[in-house]
């Protein structure tokens, strides 16, 4: 059983009713998964098994949280309350934990996913389609060929931008403002936001 001392120092300065939750719950852990190695990420005690993250919990002023790292594999995506992190809602006390064994499972079942692999790559979305250009984008584009080189030559995306902003316009002369602003960027081959990309 791995122990990590930043973990014993992490319960021993959370409120009188958090530690006994902070405890069990790592108890538990090392109960189910003798291989389970300590640590800390993103300042909140962790547990790894095989490297991976099992699981992870939290102190708050008011309530402690417990979450397993894929989780959705685990408990299903409905698994627990939504207006806290972790499965297990709200964590008041350790009353509010499910029994020891059912818990104890729980570990084992996200042993086994990690034992399973990687997850399983989102499915990618569809692309955008592509945005017809307004004629009078279209117009002001043409009597400027290295604009119009430009953005022709931008990806699907890019050009969107422009279209977007410039069709997004309720005034006229805000259209038109926005109009001859684009193609003074495209003639300078500046993207639509093209001032926060170095940010």
């Amino acid at each position: 059983m791995s122990r990590d001392p930043r973990i014993d120092a992490y319960i021993a300065r959370q409120a009188d009713f958090a530690r006994p939750i902070l405890d069990h719950l790592r108890a538990a852990i090392h109960a189910a998964c003798v291989e389970a190695e300590e640590t800390l990420k993103w300042g909140m005690p962790s547990f790894l098994y095989k490297g991976k993250i099992l699981a992870g919990m939290a102190a708050f002023k008011a309530h402690a949280t417990f979450g397993f790292w894929r989780a959705g594999e685990v408990v299903g995506e409905t698994g627990g309350e939504r207006d806290a992190m972790g499965q297990f809602g709200r964590l008041a006390s350790v009353d509010d934990l499910p029994p020891q064994d059912a818990l104890e499972s729980l570990i084992r079942k996200a042993m086994a996913v990690i034992d399973s692999g990687p997850p399983p790559a989102k499915a990618k979305k569809a692309p955008k389609p592509e945005l017809p250009t307004p004629d009078d984008l279209r117009a002001a584009l043409a009597a400027a060929p290295k604009a119009a080189a430009t953005f022709d030559g931008f990806p699907p995306s890019c050009r969107r931008e422009y279209v977007e902003w410039v069709t997004e316009a309720k005034r006229p002369e805000t259209r038109t403002k926005r109009i001859a602003e684009t193609v003074a960027w495209l003639a300078e081959g500046k993207r639509r936001n093209w001032k926060y990309e170095n940010c």
